[in-house]
This record gives structure tokens, sequence and C-alpha cells, in this order.
């Protein structure tokens, strides 16, 4: 099972476009969505809160400590947190397991399962990539919203194909969301 968070970063659509594709897989999902990640969801998508939560197996508030899941005894393989805001990445940094969502992330941490933390923040301060470097030392797999280009990326939904198709493949799920890098392609 893959617990995935959603937090109020921009790019509420990757977490949506991960679920979806997870769901059409039948792979189990465990999900939870910030309060300020509710606000960004109607902001930026179509999308209902209710419709999001529909795409999980099951849904935990991110006040919800009584969530089996806030025990490092009850198993989830791995977690994402996506979009995943400084201000969760600062908490996780610096230890402080005040929500469901930086409480997963520290379960991950100390029981060496995957955590993945994929930022959409430009520019960066100093502090940010303190905080970024202590979460990867940590052991979290820092995935910034971030894509490449060499596919020829031709519309919105190919950028956020582009990074969910790299989630996927730090979890290992077979995909084709994104063009895999081909050096023969640019040869002329």
């Amino acid at each position: 099972m893959i617990f995935i968070c959603m937090t109020g970063a921009s790019g509420a659509i990757y977490g949506i476009k991960l679920l979806k594709f997870l769901r059409s897989r039948d792979i189990e999902v465990a999900l939870c969505i910030s309060e300020n990640a509710k606000k960004i969801i109607g902001i930026e998508t179509s999308y209902s809160v209710e419709e999001i939560k529909k795409l999980s197996n099951y849904y935990y508030e991110n006040d919800d400590f009584s969530c089996p899941f806030s025990s490092g005894s009850n198993l989830f393989d791995e977690a994402v947190i996506i979009p995943s805001s400084m201000k969760t990445i600062g908490s996780i940094a610096n230890g402080i397991y005040s929500n469901l969502t930086t409480r997963i992330a520290h379960i991950c941490l100390k029981e060496g399962r995957k955590l993945l933390l994929v930022p959409r923040e430009t520019p960066l301060s100093l502090i940010d990539l303190k905080n970024l470097l202590i979460v990867k030392e940590a052991g979290a797999v820092v995935l910034p919203a971030s894509p490449g280009f060499y596919g020829r990326l031709e519309s919105i939904d190919d950028l956020v194909n582009f990074i969910v198709g790299k989630i996927l493949d730090q979890l290992r799920i077979e995909n084709n969301l994104i063009k895999r890098w081909n050096s023969e392609r640019f040869v002329e």
C-alpha cells in the first residue's frame, strides 16, 4: 500500500494524476489532504476534494492521529508527499511531526520505508536547500517537479505525466507516461 499526502503547495494536479494512475492499476492507496491543499485544489483544478478522496481506498484527515498508519507498527510500503510544501519539508527536516503527513514521513524515515517528497517551489532559499539536504541525508527521495524536455513535451498534461512517470519509476511501478531517453533518437 502507498500512502499519498497532498499539502498546500502549488501543483495539486500532480497528486491527482498519481492517484488516478494508481487507481487504474488497482494499487491500494491511503490518502491525506491538508487543509491548505484543499484550498489549492479548488484554486488550481476543476476537481472537488470529494472526487479526489474517491480515488483512494482509505482517506484520513491531516489531524487524525487515530489513523492506524500513524504508528510504525502498521505496515504500508511507501509514502509520497505530492506536492510537498516547503513548510512540510521544513517540519520533517526539523523533527516537527505535528500532523498526519509529517508523522507518516517520520515513520518512513525511522522504519526505512521509501519516502518521496515532490516539492514545487522556485526559487529556493538557503533555508529550503538546507532542509532538502537534511531530508535527503535522512533517507528521503527528493523529486522536484522539474520536467525534462527531451521527450518534446507538447501540453500541460505531458509536463504532469513526466513528473508522475518519474515518481512511478521511483515506486518501481511500470508506466509509459514518459518518453524514455534514447540516444539514437538524437543522432541525425
